[in-house]
Formats: C-alpha cells, sequence, structure tokens
C-alpha cells in the first residue's frame, strides 16, 4: 500500500503518525511521542531545576500510572542526561483491603523492573489506623481529608526515614488545575498563591516536594505507559468517588472537550494570583519571647512561624498540635470501645467487599 502522507507523523514525516497528542491535537508516530514526551519533562526538570548531581530522591510510587511513569521516566533521564540522581521508590499503605494491597504488589515489581530500592510505610505503624477503620469510624465522605493530611506526613516521615530531603511525586497538568479550580470553587484564596508551585517546602522542614508532571497531561500519560507497556495498576481508589475533587475533574474534563488547552491556561492562571499583603490582626498577641501567638476564629492557636513542632507527635506543624494529631483525637473519641462482631467494614475494607459483591450472581 502506498504511503499516504495525510496520516503521516506531523513531526518526522516518514513514519505514520499512531495518535492525536491531547495536549497540541499534532498527529505523531510512537518514536516521535516518547522524544517530545521526555524532552518536556526533561525541560520542566531543568528550567525549575529541581535536582542536583548526587542528590538521593525519593519517588512517591502508588503503583499507579502516574508515578510508574515518572519512576520510568526519571530512570530514563538520569541515565540519559547523567543527573547523578539516587533514585528511591517510597510507598505508602494506607490500609485499604483490596485495592492498597493489590497496587502494592504492582509497585514491588516495579522495584525489581527498575532496580531501585523500595520503602513501605503504613498508617496503622505511624498512626495506629487504617485507613479502612478510619472510613468505619468517621464516614466514607470524610476519607479523602483525614487521607490527605495524613498522607502528606506519611511521606515526609518516610523520607526521614531514609535521610532524604527531596520527593517527587507524580502530580500531573490536570491535578494541578483541578487544584486551582477547586480553591476558586471552596472561596479558599489563601491556597491560590501556592496551589501551582512546582516546589512545595517549608522553611523549617528538611524535606522539599517536587511534581516534574506540572505541565504534563493525563492523557498523554496514559498514552505512553500504554505504548511502552508499562506495569502499574489502574483501578481507582474505593473511596475517590465520594471526593470534591471529582466535581472539579468533571468540571475541568467538559471544559477540555471545548478546547483543550484549558489545562495550562488554568495552571497559568493559578500562576498569576496574588494576594494583596495581609493587614496585621488586632488578636496577635506579642509575648517575651518576641513570638507571635495568633488565636484564629475556631479557636486554634498558630504559632506564625515555620520549623515549629507539633507537641504531640513532633512533626512539623504551624500549629501548636498538627492537623493529623487534631484528626486521629477526633478518631480515638469515637472508637467503639467493644469490637462489633460480624461485617465490620473496618476488617473487611471496602474495597474488599466490593469485590466480593461483583462475584456474585442473581
Amino acid at each position: 500500500m502506498a504511503f499516504n502522507p495525510k496520516t503521516a507523523c506531523h513531526l518526522c514525516h516518514s513514519r505514520k503518525a499512531v495518535m492525536k497528542r491531547p495536549k497540541t491535537l499534532q498527529k505523531l508516530c510512537k518514536e516521535c511521542f516518547y522524544n517530545v514526551f521526555e524532552t518536556e519533562i526533561h525541560n520542566t526538570i531543568i528550567s525549575a531545576n529541581l535536582f542536583h548531581k548526587g542528590e538521593r530522591v525519593a519517588i512517591g510510587a502508588s503503583g499507579g500510572k502516574d508515578s510508574t511513569v515518572l519512576a520510568h521516566i526519571l530512570k530514563t533521564l538520569n541515565e540519559r542526561y547523567d543527573y547523578g540522581l539516587e533514585l528511591v521508590l517510597l510507598s505508602i499503605d494506607e490500609g485499604i483491603v483490596g485495592y492498597r494491597d493489590d497496587s502494592l504488589a504492582t509497585v514491588k515489581r516495579n522495584k525489581e523492573q527498575y532496580q531501585m530500592p523500595l520503602e513501605i510505610v503504613s498508617y496503622k505503624e505511624l498512626y495506629s489506623w487504617s485507613m479502612d477503620e478510619i472510613v468505619a469510624c468517621a464516614g466514607i465522605r470524610s476519607s479523602c481529608t483525614y487521607c490527605g493530611v495524613l498522607r502528606r506526613q506519611a511521606l515526609d516521615r518516610g523520607a526521614a526515614r531514609l535521610g532524604i530531603a527531596h520527593v517527587v511525586t507524580g502530580h500531573n497538568a490536570d491535578d494541578m488545575a483541578e487544584t486551582v479550580l477547586m480553591n476558586l470553587l471552596r472561596g479558599d484564596v489563601n491556597r491560590l498563591e501556592s496551589s501551582t508551585n512546582i516546589i512545595t517546602q517549608s522553611s523549617g522542614s528538611p524535606i522539599k516536594r517536587s511534581k516534574p508532571f506540572k505541565y504534563t497531561y493525563e492523557k498523554e500519560i496514559v498514552l505512553y505507559a500504554h505504548y511502552k507497556k508499562l506495569d502499574y495498576f489502574s483501578t481507582e481508589c474505593t473511596y475517590a468517588p465520594e471526593a470534591f475533587r471529582g466535581t472539579a475533574r468533571t468540571l475541568l474534563k467538559s471544559l477540555e472537550a471545548i478546547k483543550p488547552s484549558c489545562i495550562i491556561d488554568i495552571i497559568q492562571s493559578g500562576e498569576n494570583f496574588k494576594l494583596k499583603p495581609k493587614k496585621q490582626r488586632k488578636n496577635v498577641v506579642k509575648r517575651n519571647t518576641a513570638q507571635e501567638i495568633e488565636v484564629r476564629g475556631d479557636g486554634s492557636v498558630s504559632l506564625n512561624k515555620d520549623g515549629n513542632k507539633c507537641e504531640s507527635c513532633g512533626y512539623l506543624s504551624t500549629n501548636k498540635i498538627c492537623k493529623a494529631c487534631i484528626l486521629l483525637k477526633g478518631l480515638e473519641s469515637s472508637r467503639a470501645k467493644v469490637p462489633i462482631e460480624g461485617g465490620n467494614i473496618a476488617i473487611d475494607g471496602a474495597a474488599q467487599v466490593t469485590k466480593k459483591l461483583e462475584t456474585l450472581s442473581f
């Protein structure tokens, strides 16, 4: 069959295009797509100066498409461009039976595939609670609130255990745009300025985080994983459908269908949000120690000082008690004193129950 120029790759003009790139709508062959995809991420890393030679970096690995592609890409670019990085996989076991245990099996395979050390930190070990137990106690609608706070702290603690000061995560452009939309929908203007930062770090914390996929579309990550035949876990978290982020995601997908560039446009809008300087609060009291203490409207106390330690667990916090300890204290007060026999979601797990239901026939 004669070669058809209309179906040719827009870059090399010699091979047949196999995809239309979601980000630019270019028709590309596999080889050109790999090159463009990897080069764009390399340029993001270099322009943001994410790494330095000899640095030890922990990859937040969940076994999903984003973290699996991130591990593959960083290994590839580290060897190609001689970053000089020592890469380690860091996984968090939230304790979601039937979901996280399966995804961790994928991470363990990735460990062998990419020849990287693996460290697994569990909620049960750190907090004496698993996510299934938390959901059984606090309800499914609060699951993402608890998990988000506990997971961020668990990543930092896991990195500190390894003696690593830099954690990279697989947050992509869709995630960043969704965060901007969520903050707008909730009226959370205080987080708008920092919601698109590619590097996040408190001045008192030894752990910094970065997002090499900040400008990388989720669809392209999926395509890359598909064409490269990468080994990843594709099932969504059982509790995720109840998250408010799903509202922002639905809105974003509707906008993307009309204008594919809207994802990058929203990120750039978030980057340009600037808040007016805050006025000095009247309820800020200066002590003899020259330390400022702010009493918030909800009664919580802020020390207005980076590097302060939680009085309960010792973790970095701008409050006397960190958010994680506040949440866990509330759970302890609600924990059943006597175990209930039979059908406990904390034992079976919602994901495990769902799997059992799917196998039933009527």
